[in-house]
């Protein structure tokens, strides 16, 4: 057989990972604030695109018994609206196989001014209609988190005064403690090896080789820098930052430091152990004790001045008056853009080279496809959050420990889609319930055989019944672990001792034993 080139003509077919596709999937999995963030970057950067003030607000129905479907808010006369291309199953599907697809025709339908779903449990309500615009619904202009006011207010987090941190405390009082300036760099070297609570980490040692000073001229400075207020920064470790404390109340006596030095005795409730080691009695312990608790073991938080950051749900939950519950979208967590197709119009009917042209068609394509995406990001989270709902109903009745087992499977053999896309809209979203704010990560949990071939409990459930069997127990009748497994197999949940030695700690539950201790004890 001769070797030689040769020209060859196949057709195949391949999926293309489109920079609009990985767009798209990128959206699905965004939380509100970086949606927040990427629209505003959109805004700047697309002269089309403008940001729209009108409401649109979206809403699901679950009872008890399934998903009902939602009401329209469209005119009687409306014409029915078109259904759209699952993009986000499409997306998945390209990310979990790594092939690539085509996705100009995957996103054609017309959804910029309908909310409309293919399965029941999703609202529908039309946009404004308008000749110049095609539009993505939200709220609120641009979604006002937590300022809750018109664009032109400052957030509540740009009104608050600025607080002196713990450097710039430190920095100020070194300059009054001090005098030279061999002795100041050597204080800010050591401030700059601060911790958060206050305490000094690092070697002194190594400090003194790289300023290239005496290590005693580091430890006078660290002597000067242990008296500033809050008393207690500057210590290597817990005992030594109660101990400058203590100093400075004059309590710090020998029978004190030898308290100080065994502290790990206090953290076990060891009465006894305590007792023998500083060579007083019961009542002399309990003095000590109190004494300690009434020190700060981190003075450094006094410093910590963050700004606590509001958690915005992206789905609100209310109970019915028939029993049902409806779910619908936060209008504040989805921003609202617009397509200008008017300015469009009016910039392409003029005089253009080929490159501008080309830009503004680039632009509008971008300008499209975002509008499309967002409307498809809002309307699979509603379909998986209408489902969660539908499948822990028991939890919304009852509570924790009615948490049934599920899967990312479970969901979206429902809503058919896939799990990967399940997965990318519950990360970081949030829903807003008459229990409280949950992650929808939360719903998730694994399953624990129920004895007996019963039915299987959800692992958070179990962790819950834990937690109440040892908070309900008695001072004499600890439960061990082995107790816990005999309890919790009554009730109909086979778990394994190390499990719920496992559940324990993550609880930030001790032992049987060190309950008993700490049930028993004074201290």
């Amino acid at each position: 057989m001769a070797i030689g080139p040769r020209l060859d003509l196949r057709q195949s077919q391949s999926l293309v990972m489109t920079p609009q596709l990985q767009q798209a999937i990128k959206l699905l999995q965004l939380s509100n604030l970086e949606l927040q963030d990427y629209v505003e970057q959109e805004l700047k950067e697309n002269p089309l695109l403008e940001a729209d003030s009108s409401t649109v607000t979206e809403a699901g129905e679950v009872r008890a018994e399934g998903i009902d479907e939602i009401a329209s808010d469209a005119k009687p006369d409306a014409e029915p609206l078109p259904e759209t291309t699952d993009t986000a199953e499409t997306l998945a599907r390209a990310a979990e196989t790594g092939e690539n697809v085509d996705a100009g025709q995957s996103m054609d339908s017309d959804v910029d001014n309908d909310w409309s779903s293919d399965t029941p449990g999703d609202a529908v309500a039309p946009a404004p209609e308008s000749q110049a615009y095609e539009s993505y619904g939200s709220g609120g202009g641009g979604g006002g988190g937590a300022g809750g006011g018109g664009d032109d207010l400052p957030g509540l987090e740009q009104t608050l005064a600025s607080e002196e941190t713990m450097r710039e405390h430190l920095l100020t009082e070194l300059g009054f403690l001090v005098c030279t300036a061999g002795d100041r760099l050597i204080g800010a070297h050591l401030i700059d090896m601060l911790d958060e609570a206050g305490y000094l980490q690092g070697s002194l040692e190594g400090l003194a080789v790289r300023l290239g000073c005496d290590i005693e001229d580091i430890e006078a400075v660290l002597g000067v820098l242990q008296t500033v207020e809050p008393t207690g920064l500057f210590a290597r470790d817990l005992a030594q930052c109660l101990g400058l404390q203590l100093k400075e109340r004059g309590r710090l006596d020998p029978i004190m430091q030898i308290f100080l030095e065994n502290l790990d005795l206090l953290a076990k409730r060891d009465l006894p152990g305590l007792i023998k080691v500083c060579g007083v009695d019961e009542e002399d312990i309990q003095d000590m004790v109190t004494e300690i608790r009434e020190l700060d073991p981190k003075p450094g938080r006094l410093f910590n001045h963050e700004i606590a950051q509001p958690m915005i749900p992206d789905v609100m939950m209310r109970a019915k008056p028939d029993g049902g519950w409806a779910i619908e979208l936060n209008s504040e967590t989805l921003p609202k853009v617009l397509v200008n197709n008017t300015y469009y119009a009016e910039i392409k009917g003029g005089a253009m080279s080929k490159d501008d042209r080309r830009y503004i068609q680039d632009c509008l394509q971008t300008a499209n496809w975002l509008v499309k995406s967002l409307h498809q990001r809002a309307t699979t989270i509603l379909k998986v959050a209408t489902e969660i709902v539908s499948q822990q109903d028991a939890f919304f009745r009852e509570g924790v420990s009615a948490l049934k087992p599920l899967v990312l499977r479970d969901v979206a053999d429902v809503i058919e889609m896939h799990e990967s896309t399940v997965s990318r809209v519950t990360s970081n979203k949030y829903m807003a319930t008459p229990r409280g704010i949950f992650e929808l990560k939360y719903f998730f949990t694994s399953s624990v055989g129920g004895s007996a071939g019963g039915d299987g409990h959800s692992s958070e459930s179990v962790r819950q019944r834990i937690k109440i069997l040892i908070n309900e127990e008695e001072p004499k009748k600890v439960l061990s672990d082995d107790k816990i497994v005999k309890l919790l197999k009554a009730e109909g949940m086979d778990v394994a001792r190390r499990t719920v030695a496992k559940y324990r700690d993550s609880l930030g539950l001790a032992s049987s034993v060190q309950r008993r201790r700490e049930k028993t004890s004074k201290i």
